[in-house]
């Protein structure tokens, strides 16, 4: 290097596809399915490769989904396939607990993402130390981001760090954003931290990797991404696509992007029975900002209650329901054929 080169700015990056795709096939991956992924991505030097059920630990119910496997059988079979990449989980509080979070750390995890929604930072405090005395790197993320203003959630992700967070950050949990969107809060948010900053898109609007970009641009040193978009609705982050983007923009991510591509290959060929697509439904749920993860259940009870799911979508966007809440589109479905058959 010449004495006026700079070096190629870093980006880590995180890649939920063992958990946040368990949402587009109902939590149903095997421990096959698991194994083959957690081994290509190894292979391809991706940093951080998280495991779960979609909700993340203790979340298997009949309320959100029952997964194929128990929480010690995902992380351990993904703990074995793993001989570089750290190993990830999630967690929110309510549906996990600090026993989840030590059964985790001790089957290998060595990343802890605590969740909260976005202007619910303070119940994050409890498990967050919890991670910390374990050991693992603690991180704090908010989720539903576009429902909070940039000055909402840097104070929010400042107390996420007063918490012993390492790294904190938004969720597009919807897929709202657009990047200047993404610009302002994420701006906010390093102005407002000394740790380093996450961004998680999801594609509804077909801005994932725009976004991504405009997050690392505003300050962020995290990004997530799953192989070919694996994930709710539409899909989040294309990871194979970020990394080629970020490559060609001078960024350095430490991943072979040739065995990334042979990774997002084992994912489309063992994972999904068809990668993320951006449909109608998918699209009007970004529009409302509604959670990705409520399409299937959308559908579904939209067609049972004679509904169309893009009423139903805006009338979920309208009360600000967020996940966890899935025992409420049925209750707006009906009410919205009520009032369908008052008006004829």
């Amino acid at each position: 290097m010449t004495p006026h080169a700079q070096a190629a700015p870093q980006v880590l990056i995180h890649d939920p596809t063992l958990r946040d795709g368990h949402h587009a096939v109902r939590h149903q991956l095997d421990r096959d399915q698991l194994r083959a992924y957690a081994a290509a991505a190894d292979a391809a030097g991706i940093p951080v490769v998280e495991v779960g059920h979609g909700n993340g630990l203790g979340a298997s119910s009949l309320q959100i989904g029952r997964a194929k496997l128990t929480d010690p059988e995902m992380l351990t079979t993904v703990r074995e396939a793993l001989t570089r990449s750290r190993m990830g989980v999630f967690m929110a509080p309510g549906w996990g607990t600090g026993d989840d979070l030590r059964a985790a750390v001790a089957l290998g995890a060595d990343v802890v993402r605590i969740a909260a929604h976005c202007t619910e930072a303070d119940v994050t405090e409890r498990h967050l130390g919890i991670v910390r005395e374990l050991g693992a790197e603690a991180h704090g993320v908010l989720l539903m981001s576009h429902m909070a203003t940039p000055a909402q959630l840097a104070k929010q992700c400042a107390l996420l760090a007063s918490f012993g967070a390492q790294a904190v950050g938004i969720f597009d949990s919807a897929g709202h954003y657009l990047p200047a969107d993404v610009t302002t809060r994420i701006t906010a948010i390093v102005a407002a931290v000394d740790v380093p900053v996450i961004f998680h898109g999801h594609n509804n609007l077909g801005m994932a990797v725009a976004n991504s970009v405009a997050a690392l641009q505003a300050g962020a040193a995290i990004i997530d991404g799953t192989a070919r978009g694996f994930g709710a609705g539409a899909g989040n982050t294309q990871l194979e696509v970020l990394v080629a983007v970020l490559d060609r923009m001078g960024y350095t991510t430490g991943i072979d992007l040739r065995r990334l591509l042979a990774a997002a290959d084992v994912a489309h060929e063992h994972l999904m029975p068809a990668p993320p697509i951006i449909d109608s439904v998918s699209l009007v749920s970004g529009l409302a900002g509604v959670f990705s993860g409520f399409k299937t259940p959308v559908l579904a009870t939209a067609s049972r209650e004679g509904v169309d799911p893009v009423d139903l979508f805006f009338a979920l966007g309208e009360r600000q329901v967020v996940a966890g809440q899935e025992d409420l589109i049925g209750t707006v479905a009906r009410q919205l054929a009520a009032s369908a058959r008052e008006a004829r």
